[in-house]
């Protein structure tokens, strides 16, 4: 193996992977890439343990640009992810997002409403009679309308997704190494290489950490305060005896989030009480008795008698301070980039944020879609990024 490459990526996860990928097939790069991953297996990566979800309805204008990137990707991964004449299926399901909202909620919605149309998003803001007629098994009562997604928005196979960025890469020439960086060495105002849990250095022009909830923790080996921490998130499966007709990805005005699985549903809500910053990925099944299954029975009364019958738990890659990615150079160590913070985004963010930094490294600035707004400046100048539709 070779003790230095061009560009050097911590992280092989979605990001890190679609990193490598499209600067494989960035013509105006001819470097060398070698990515660093601590588990091939993913047992543990947020992309593996995502709910694999892609939308549209964002309150920012370049947040909606850079999901509909990776809506082209998994609409048409032929363009970018075949290899040896296979072309990868993520197993799309468009059925679209319900936002629900109460009056104290209505006009964030229809504010979002009014920007989203503007920006072209197929979206539908529905009063609570019409959501009521559409979908017969929802309960209306307290709710004011429903942002329904039309089109460009759903789930899909994410740990496909993941996988097809890696052996695109890999196809094209990228190096994996299973390892972890244990340091970063810095020569003067520039990153010079990175040290491995076994002691081999690694040499590199460019380091681009994607290390998903661990890239605070790098970032801090060479001296840098990144604000992105690993939150725990549980996601549970259960049986629903009734079919529900037409069932997008419903997000409740609780927090609570429920949609179809096959057969099943599976749900979700961010933690009602402390949410630390933490490794462990015990399931909290207090969390669905206590918050989840009352919002979940009150929304659709068939979930009363729904049953659990799976549950995980997985990171959700936290920017703590505006819970956007950041993406882009460091300021005073300007070979060193960023690719992290996406918050809860990043399976469907991860294609223009791998385009885009590709881009970076082989061009000095982005081409194809600005990600400027997401620069690493924004938070040393607390500058946050308003989004007001955090999931």
């Amino acid at each position: 193996m070779a003790d230095s490459f061009d560009v050097v990526i911590i992280g092989g996860g979605a990001i890190g992977s679609a990193i490598a990928c499209f600067l494989m097939l960035e013509p105006g790069f001819g470097g060398t890439v070698a990515v660093v991953e601590r588990d091939p297996t993913y047992r543990t990566a947020s992309s593996a343990l995502s709910a694999s979800s892609i939308r549209q309805q964002f309150s920012t204008p370049f947040n909606v640009a850079v999901s509909r990137f990776g809506l082209e990707v998994l609409k048409h991964p032929e363009r970018w992810l075949e290899v040896e004449g296979e072309v990868p299926d993520f197993g799309f399901h468009e059925k679209g997002y319900l936002f629900l909202a109460t009056p104290a909620g209505l006009p964030v919605l229809q504010a979002n409403h009014e920007m989203q149309v503007g920006e072209g998003v197929a979206v539908d803001l529905m009063a609570p009679d019409r959501l009521a007629e559409r979908f017969p098994w929802l309960n209306v009562d307290g709710l004011s309308a429903g942002s329904l997604g039309l089109a460009g928005e759903g789930w899909f196979d994410g740990y496909s997704l993941l996988q097809a960025f890696k052996r695109k890469a890999r196809s094209l020439g990228a190096t994996y190494i299973t390892d972890t960086v244990t340091g970063i060495d810095r020569a003067g105002g520039r990153v010079a290489g990175v040290t491995l849990s076994d002691g081999r250095r690694i040499g590199c022009g460019t380091l681009v950490n994607a290390a998903g909830p661990q890239a605070g923790k790098v970032a801090a080996l060479a001296g840098i305060d990144l604000p992105v921490e690993g939150r725990k998130r549980c996601v549970f499966v259960f049986d629903c005896r009734q079919t529900l007709a037409g069932c997008p990805l419903v997000i409740d005005p609780s927090g609570v989030w429920f949609r179809p699985e096959g057969n099943l549903f599976i749900c979700g809500a961010p933690p009602t009480g402390e949410d630390p910053d933490t490794e462990d990925l015990t399931v909290d099944h207090g969390l669905f008795d206590e918050m989840m299954w009352p919002a979940l029975a009150e929304r659709v009364p068939a979930f009363e008698s729904l049953k659990v019958v799976n549950s995980w738990a997985g990171h959700y890659e936290m920017n703590t301070v505006d819970h956007n990615a950041i993406i882009g150079p460091h300021p005073d160590l300007p070979n060193l980039l960023f690719a992290n913070g996406f918050s809860g985004h990043g399976l469907q963010q991860s294609p223009a944020a791998g385009r885009g930094v590709a881009e970076l490294i082989a061009h000095g600035g982005f081409r194809s879609l600005d990600l400027s707004p997401f620069a690493f400046t924004r938070i040393l100048e607390n500058r946050p990024i308003v989004e007001l539709n955090v999931v």
